[in-house]
């Protein structure tokens, strides 16, 4: 009787060892087609395995997070030591990201809601423009609220 590949013990453990190369590699390099070069492995293959185990994904999403983390901490260092050399362009940039005085200077437009209840009219505008904007504004319904509107 044939053996199915998949369920052979040595493929099992094989694939488990690569499982375990790309998610080490993840925490290093966060980027997943350099980890599956790295660790022999193609990126449909990564994928894949992705769908299939549950706990895989997890722990290759846990492994990208602190690959995302390692290569923040290795960027700022760097940062840090331009900044140690007075280079203006890191100077700029940590202030502009760092500190309030020299960020953007452009405030986003925050409409306050306002508490006052709407007059007929502007209920009747908004009601228009949701109903337009649903597809539900036929020009029965448009001609029978203007007459209604306007008393005829």
């Amino acid at each position: 009787m044939p053996v199915n590949p998949a369920e052979n013990p040595s493929v099992i453990e094989r694939r488990d060892d690569n499982k375990q190369s790309v998610v080490e590699s993840l925490r290093e390099m966060p980027v997943i087609t350099v980890a599956c070069k790295r660790a022999g492995v193609s990126p449909a293959t990564y994928y894949r395995w992705r769908q299939e185990d549950k706990d895989f994904m997890r722990q290759s999403r846990d492994a990208m997070d602190r690959g995302i983390e390692f290569v923040n901490d290795m960027s700022e260092t760097q940062l840090i030591a331009l900044i140690k050399e007075k280079k203006m362009p890191a100077i700029t940039l940590w202030l502009k990201h760092h500190h309030a005085r020299y960020g953007s200077k452009s405030q986003p437009y925050v409409p306050i809601a306002s508490a006052d209840e709407l007059s007929p009219e502007e209920e009747k505008l908004v009601l228009d423009a949701l109903n337009l904007a649903a597809g539900k504004n036929n020009e029965k319904d448009h001609r029978k609220r203007t007459r209604k509107n306007t008393g005829k």
